[in-house]
């Protein structure tokens, strides 16, 4: 369930000819949005009007840095991510592609005279690898892989390439079955992981490796063939899964390498190195039966790092920090007297130390480690969050910076300096026309004695002596952060610019706060971290400037699950809830979800395992069991590409709220998966949100 990609990708959404025939539409080159901000305020429109930036990567000297930044159109219903250059000292930005496709993956090649990238050939219809002179021209495809590109990274030496792209899956139909039946849709299924996230599965991801020039590609090679296995990783593995040598001799690769059920109750991904001159695989990391990610060689090639967790199944376990010697294969773990862990690791140019992000107290800091004696220093910190942390040099760094009150912007940082230089400000007009609220560290006690550390966001002009009405925010996961996120779902901002106070706990359950806090939500559904919530509201309703008679409860993923929980819990607490994507049957989610290892390991096991007091105690507190105590207005929000849990989630807690008599709405999305991606769906749907949200607040 868990993927915390709050500040997300840039995702291309064709829009396709109406009837078979008519002449393709041509897709805009989709350009920074002319938009009037009346009154200050944030709205819908201006929400999606916001650049996102991503992918900031420095050149070989340090000299450049290139990045993607896309915007949205309302009108096209898509956004468009552009490749974009600017200098460390001079920020003058330049933009080096105009395309209605979006550009990704981009690389520094030919020791930064070019740039290497993706980009969708209308041509071949598939994602392909082109590239360009460092200025932006001279663009062109060089690759024309049979059903495209996914991810790519090129060899140190320039001369080979390891590259994602999709084959067809094993599991083929039965030919004599299907014979004279063209027309039929049905699909045979005889093993698990059937489907994943939002597609079924068709195809699956290989690694291949390929000699590399700027005249092309070739002799590819499937380093995978015959393995009917996910190279990158469903559904969000990318680049990050390939670690060259720098001796461009050998590479490592991450994969899951099993298959149907098994692969559905695993999170054990290891690391292979791949030799190229002699084929052979070894895997590095066979003997942990957790996951095992993002491996990166140090500059000299004699270590190699990567992200471990111990726990099988559980995917919000703490990654470890791990450091294998590559000629002893000896292996530490640099975090063991750590009890936080990184997200994100890149080594430091003379191989001493490794900077990392990781969320700390409510926050996500840069963090640099010594590799010889595990000392770690904090390099950058603030009421922020920063993340993709590339060095410069030993002591410096990018990175890109953001917060509730502002979304990504890249900056520079460096080692004994309280400085944070910003490099871009792509979105600084836009913000300097709006009023932004107000974000407050406060400490909330908890049911057992302990401290909560809890956001408290004000409405813009908030004056003090006035009473308003009031929101609880409840996070998904259930172990994402509660950090200080940009949302373009859950924004903060334009829910305190429709005159809402927000509190976002980091309740049970989430990181930041040490590995029994993060671990207690596992087997503990509908307690301890509910009582947190709880205690969030009484803290917000004893506020002078809450109107305690008007607050709600809203979220998504778990979040949803906790709106509904709550619902028949709160004892008159709430007087709107609001849940989408939530698990109301705990029983059904169990079944349904494609990743069996989460609802096995979280909720402690199956529901027919009467043995079990851990599984026992997650099912008695399903949320559809305390229905007759459901009182307040709910909507209910669903995606029915939502794979992860299903609509049919949402449905049963709409139809069950009608059926008990309550006021009751639904919002549904045939087109959209977990989250609610397309532009014009995501303002309908926050249109829906202040609709409901004002009609049981404000009246």
């Amino acid at each position: 369930m868990k993927k915390n990609y709050l500040i997300m990708g840039t995702l291309l959404l064709p829009l396709l000819a109406a009837c078979s025939g008519e002449k393709k539409k041509e897709n805009k080159i989709i350009d920074k949005p002319d938009i009037k901000v009346e009154n200050g305020l944030l709205t819908p429109e201006i929400l999606e009007s916001f650049g996102r930036i991503s992918q900031a990567l420095p050149s070989p000297d340090g000299k450049d840095i290139i990045f993607t930044l896309s915007y949205e159109s309302i009108e096209e219903n898509r956004s468009n991510a552009e490749i974009y250059k600017i200098g460390t000292e001079n920020t003058e930005m330049q933009r080096l592609t105009t395309t209605a496709s979006s550009e990704s993956n981009i690389r520094w090649i030919e020791n930064g005279s070019k740039i290497a990238y993706l980009k969708k050939d209308d041509q071949l219809n598939s994602t392909q690898l082109f590239v360009m002179n460092a200025d932006g021209s001279d663009s062109k495809r060089i690759s024309e892989v049979k059903n495209g590109i996914e991810c790519f990274e090129i060899s140190p030496d320039g001369t080979k390439i390891i590259y994602g792209s999709p084959i067809d899956d094993f599991n083929k139909n039965d030919e004599q079955l299907f014979e004279g039946l063209p027309k039929t849709t049905g699909r045979v299924v005889d093993d698990l992981m059937y489907k994943h996230w939002d597609e079924w599965v068709t195809q699956i991801p290989h690694p291949f490796v390929a000699d590399f020039s700027l005249q092309g590609l070739t002799n590819a090679k499937d380093i995978m063939e015959g393995e009917p296995y996910e190279c990158p990783m469903r559904p969000f593995g990318g680049a990050d899964a390939f670690a060259w040598a720098p001796d461009s001799k050998s590479l490592v690769y991450v994969s899951r390498k099993l298959k149907g059920q098994d692969y559905a109750f695993s999170t054990n991904s290891n690391l292979y190195c791949y030799e190229l001159e002699s084929g052979r695989t070894t895997c590095l990391t066979e003997e942990n039966p957790g996951y095992d990610t993002n491996p990166a060689f140090s500059p000299d090639g004699t270590k190699l790092a990567w992200l471990s967790m111990a726990t099988a199944k559980y995917e919000s376990d703490k990654k470890r920090l791990m450091v294998m010697d590559v000629a002893t294969g000896e292996k530490t773990d640099l975090t063991s007297n750590w009890d936080y862990w990184p997200e994100e690791i890149a080594w430091s140019p003379n191989g001493e130390s490794i900077w990392f992000t990781a969320y700390y107290q409510g926050v996500s800091p840069v963090f640099k480690i010594n590799v010889k004696d595990c000392k770690i220093d904090t390099i950058a910190d603030g009421i922020c969050d920063f993340t993709g942390v590339m060095p410069l040099s030993d002591n410096s760094a990018i990175v890109l910076r953001h917060s509730m009150r502002s979304p990504n912007e890249i900056c520079h940082i460096t080692e004994g300096s309280e400085e944070v230089k910003e490099l871009t400000s792509v979105n600084k007009d836009l913000l300097a026309e709006l009023k932004l609220g107000e974000v407050q560290k406060v400490m909330v006690p908890t049911t057992d004695g302990k401290e909560m550390l809890s956001w408290i966001i004000t409405p813009p002009d908030f004056d003090p002596t006035k009473k308003y009405p009031a929101i609880v925010y409840c996070q998904g996961g259930p172990q994402s952060a509660v950090s200080q996120f940009w949302s373009y779902r859950w924004n903060f901002m334009i829910m305190a610019a429709n005159g809402y106070v927000i509190i976002a706990p980091n309740r049970r359950g989430v990181p930041g706060f040490g590995t029994e806090w993060n671990r207690q939500i596992s087997g503990d559904y509908g307690g301890q971290n509910m009582k947190d919530y709880l205690s969030a509201a009484d803290y917000l309703g004893a506020q002078p400037y809450v109107d305690k008679s008007k607050m709600a409860a809203i979220g998504a993923s778990y979040g949803g699950f906790s709106v509904y929980w709550l619902a028949g819990h709160h004892e008159g607490r709430f007087a709107a809830l609001i849940a989408h994507a939530g698990i109301f049957n705990v029983e059904a989610q169990y079944l349904e979800t494609e990743e069996m290892w989460f609802a096995d390991f979280d909720l402690g096991g199956p529901f027919w395992d009467k043995t079990n007091a851990v599984a026992q105690k997650s099912y008695a507190n399903s949320p559809h069991l305390f229905v007759n105590e459901w009182t307040a207005p709910i909507l209910v929000t669903v995606g029915e590409l939502d794979y992860r849990i299903l609509a049919s989630q949402g449905m049963m807690a709409f139809n069950a709220a009608k059926m008990h008599g309550l006021e009751a709405e639904m919002l549904v999305f045939p087109d959209e998966n977990h989250w609610v991606l397309k532009p014009q769906n995501a303002i309908l749907w926050q249109r829906v949100f202040f609709r409901f949200l004002d009609k049981y607040l404000k009246n």
